[in-house]
């Protein structure tokens, strides 16, 4: 099951979009900003119906 979720960049404050696959469990990866570049850590929390996503520098 895909979903989308909003996020703003920690690094720039620019908006985006991050696309989830919950179908995978619980997940941490990087994806780059696709404004500035820098890497950023998702760490997505889900039971299969329910979830968070939070999004971190790679330095926090």
């Amino acid at each position: 099951m895909l979903e989308s979720q909003d996020y703003s960049c920690p690094y720039c404050g620019e908006p985006a979009e991050a696309v989830l696959d919950l179908s995978g469990g619980d997940q941490s990866y990087y994806e780059d900003c696709p404004v500035c570049c820098r890497p950023i850590l998702f760490q997505l929390h889900t039971d299969g119906v329910d979830w968070t996503l939070e999004v971190q520098r790679e330095d926090d």
